[in-house]
């Protein structure tokens, strides 16, 4: 009886630390498939030369690592427009996802709202609307009025929402941008930022906040206006034409003034892997949307990533010295990489170092590496850590593991 007991509680506590060291897993997955910087790939004269993009700067970025796939002219200053509503939406969600604000509060129009020209929803002072309503009139009709009803509602005044959006800005390394308003009407080089920001703000929006798809690929919605003239609906028109016109599009935002000229930051998932191009300063409406696409099949046409969750390498290693003679070890992180040109993922190996572990020894300590390679190059690596703690044995340890050894 005392040996099925015993067997149970083993049974109990490996079911137990196999849960834990999943949980674990998955948290860190997640977080670092946020943490990777920002690479480029090269592309030759030519190759940039056959894409034959008019616009005035572009860039193609890899959305989950952040490299850079294609650049030209990526870090010129230029003007967002109401792309300048991408950083907006990002604040929008940062304060759903804190608990400051939610989707079904009832925001009301301000004066200053309501007044706002360009692309609008025709928002009247008073009229109230949900903070999910008005993201929709955002990001489908690039709503200014809307934009500010949330600024004004989340910061007090737009204002104060606009530090909000340069302090973030410097915060996630967007070098060369600065806001004056929060929706992009301020038609100045004052109001400045560049195709790389753009990528950048736009990598952050769409892998911190993916339910901004569900709202970026809606082609058309309704909304109803209630005011002191009555009820009536109106219709939200998505301004991103790619829609109906590229099968993997989804998202993310357009933009035209008379200084900024026809810009688009486009998202894209096909089969799993995110793409985000962004074209700035194209010559006319059509021209942003079809030199997108022309960037979005380039990406596609060459991306080769290697994924390893390294699920292997969750396993039980040696400890000396211990209360317990076996700790689980497993990694960090998984491992991602896009290849440049020239490589193939199937070439990627990889070598597996663990070290002789000797009590104590910490959670999160890093007990070994994996170290991935094309040929002899090193191309990145991943730690491999402990998931739990294991004290060094000390006197009443060795007497209790000669009990159980040959007493029990």
């Amino acid at each position: 009886m005392k040996k099925m007991c015993g067997k149970l509680r083993k049974v109990k506590k490996r079911m137990l630390t196999f849960t834990s060291i999943m949980v674990i897993f998955l948290a860190v997955f997640e977080i670092d498939c946020r943490a990777n910087s920002v690479e480029t790939i090269k592309v030759d004269a030519k190759e940039a030369e056959e894409l034959s993009l008019s616009a005035d700067s572009a860039i193609l970025m890899e959305a989950e690592t952040g490299k850079v796939l294609y650049e030209k002219e990526a870090d010129k200053i230029v003007s967002p427009a109401s792309i300048t509503k991408i950083m907006t939406l990002i604040l929008i969600f940062d304060a759903i996802e804190a608990g400051k604000i939610d989707y079904s509060d009832v925001v009301t129009t301000s004066e200053h709202a309501k007044s706002m020209g360009g692309s609008q929803v025709f928002l009247e002072t008073g009229e109230q609307q949900t903070v999910e309503t008005l993201i929709k009139c955002i990001v489908i009709a690039s709503g200014n009025d809307a934009s500010v009803c949330m600024a004004e509602y989340i910061a007090g005044s737009e204002e104060a929402f606009v530090q909000m959006m340069n302090e973030r800005a410097k915060g996630l390394g967007m070098e060369n941008t600065v806001f004056l308003d929060c929706c992009g009407l301020n038609d100045t080089m004052e109001h400045h930022t560049t195709a790389r920001d753009v990528a950048i703000m736009s990598r952050e929006l769409i892998t911190k906040y993916p339910e901004i798809h569900h709202y970026s690929t809606i082609w058309m919605e309704n909304i109803t206006h209630v005011t002191a003239a009555g009820s009536k609906d109106f219709t939200l028109a998505n301004t991103n034409k790619l829609l109906r016109q590229y099968d993997w599009i989804t998202g993310l935002k357009t933009g035209s003034t008379s200084l900024a000229k026809y810009c688009l930051s486009a998202t894209a998932d096909k089969d799993g892997n995110k793409l985000i191009a962004v074209i700035m300063g194209a010559q006319d409406y059509k021209a942003r949307f079809s030199e997108a696409a022309t960037l979005l099949n380039y990406g596609y046409s060459i991306l080769d990533i290697y994924h390893d969750d390294n699920s292997d390498l969750i396993k039980n290693i040696k400890v000396k010295n211990g209360t317990k003679d076996e700790i689980t070890m497993m990694p960090e992180s998984m491992f991602m990489y896009v290849c440049e040109k020239n490589e193939k993922s199937s070439d990627i190996t990889k070598n597996v170092e663990i070290k002789k572990m000797n009590a104590p020894v910490k959670q999160g300590q890093i007990v070994g590496i994996v170290t991935y390679y094309i040929g002899s190059k090193p191309i990145g690596s991943v730690n491999l850590i402990s998931s739990d703690d294991i004290r060094e044995s000390g006197y009443m340890d060795y007497l209790k593991k000669m009990w159980y050894k040959y007493i029990l």
